[in-house]
C-alpha cells in the first residue's frame, strides 16, 4: 500500500509541472555548488563532496537522492571551476542533472566575489515496465522504459568575507523542456536560490553560523532558517551541532565534524509536523585537497569556521 501510495504522489508531481522539480538538501549550508555556480573556486582549495539523501523514510519507493560535487579554484583562470552531478529517484521515476561550472572570481572590498555560469544536462526518465494502469488509473501512463534529455544552465553570484557570505543562483534558466521517447513532454520551470550566512565568534572555542536558504520557481517557495553552533578542539577539528526550521514544514537536526583537517562528516534528520514516516535522513561526506593560491578568502583560514 506505501509503494502505491508513493507511486501515484509521484505520477501527481509529474504532471503538475509548476511543482518544483529541484531535490531538496537540509545540509545547504554545506552544499553551495549545488545550486550556485558562483561558489565554484571560492574556497582555495579542491572540495569534493558526497551526498546521500533519503526521504519519507516510512515508504517503499520514497524519494532518495545522491549528489556529487566538486570544484577548485584555477589561478591562472582568474577563478574556479566545479561539476555537480545529482541523481534524484521517486518510484519508477528518475531524474539526473550534470554541470560543469566555471566562476570569475574577483576582489571586492574586504571579501571577494564569484560571477558562475554552469552548462550541462538534465535528463528524465520513467520506467513504466513494473506500472499497472488499473493501479495508476491512468492508461496513458507509458508501460515501457522512456527517457529524454535536454541542455540545462544555470547562473549565480557569490560574495564572501571573512565572517559574512551571500549568493544568489538561478537553475533552469531557459526553461528546458524534456521530450521523451515516446512523445510525452517533461517540463523544468525556471528555479532561483538565495542563502546567507554570518560567522559569530562567541570565544576562542565557540561560534556561531546562523544562516537562510530560499528556494523558489515562482510559484511556490521553501524557506530554511538554520543555526550552527560551532566548537573547536585542540587540534583545531571543528564540530558542529544545529536546527533549521523550514518553514510550514518541520525541524531539521544538524550535527557533524571535521574528521581530520580534510575530512568532514555531516548529518541532517528532517521531522516533519505532518507524519513520522514522511521523516528524512541527510548524510554528507567531504574531502579537501589544499592547492597554493592568495585568491581566496576562505573559512579554512580559521579552524572555528566552516
Amino acid at each position: 500500500m506505501n509503494r502505491i501510495l508513493v507511486l501515484l504522489l509521484a505520477l501527481l508531481s509529474v504532471v503538475r509541472v509548476s511543482a518544483q522539480q529541484d531535490p531538496q538538501f537540509s545540509q545547504n549550508m554545506f552544499n553551495k555548488l549545488a545550486n550556485n555556480p558562483g561558489f565554484a573556486g571560492s574556497r582555495g582549495v579542491i572540495a569534493t563532496s558526497v551526498l546521500h539523501r533519503s526521504q519519507w523514510m516510512g515508504f517503499e519507493g520514497a524519494p532518495s537522492t545522491q549528489n556529487f560535487s566538486i570544484d577548485a579554484a584555477i589561478p591562472f583562470l582568474n577563478g574556479g571551476v566545479g561539476l555537480n552531478i545529482v541523481k534524484d529517484n521517486i518510484a519508477q521515476f528518475s531524474n539526473l542533472g550534470l554541470q560543469a561550472s566555471y566562476a570569475y572570481r574577483t576582489e571586492l572590498g574586504v571579501g571577494q566575489l564569484g560571477l558562475g555560469m554552469s552548462v550541462g544536462m538534465y535528463q528524465s526518465g520513467l520506467d513504466g515496465s513494473e506500472l499497472n494502469p488499473a493501479v495508476t488509473g491512468d492508461i496513458a501512463i507509458p508501460m515501457s522504459s522512456v527517457s529524454g534529455s535536454k541542455l540545462d544552465l544555470g547562473a549565480g553570484v557569490y560574495f564572501n568575507t571573512e565572517d559574512i557570505y551571500i549568493g544568489l543562483s538561478s537553475a533552469h534558466m531557459t526553461e528546458p523542456i524534456v521530450e521523451w521517447s515516446d512523445g510525452d513532454q517533461y517540463s523544468l520551470k525556471r528555479h532561483y536560490f538565495l542563502i546567507s550566512g554570518y560567522y559569530f565568534a562567541i570565544n576562542s572555542e565557540f561560534s556561531l553560523n546562523p544562516s537562510i536558504y530560499l528556494k523558489s520557481d515562482g510559484a511556490t517557495s521553501q524557506l530554511d532558517i538554520n543555526t550552527n553552533l560551532i566548537y573547536t578542539n585542540l587540534n583545531n577539528n571543528p564540530m558542529w551541532g544545529g536546527v533549521s526550521y523550514r518553514l510550514d514544514e518541520g525541524l531539521i537536526l544538524l550535527a557533524g565534524m571535521d574528521i581530520t583537517k580534510d575530512l568532514r562528516f555531516g548529518v541532517g534528520y528532517d521531522v516533519t509536523m505532518l507524519n513520522p514516516m514522511t521523516n528524512s535522513l541527510e548524510v554528507m561526506l567531504g574531502y579537501k585537497f589544499k592547492i597554493k593560491t592568495n585568491k581566496a578568502i576562505s573559512k579554512y583560514k580559521n579552524p572555528r569556521f566552516l
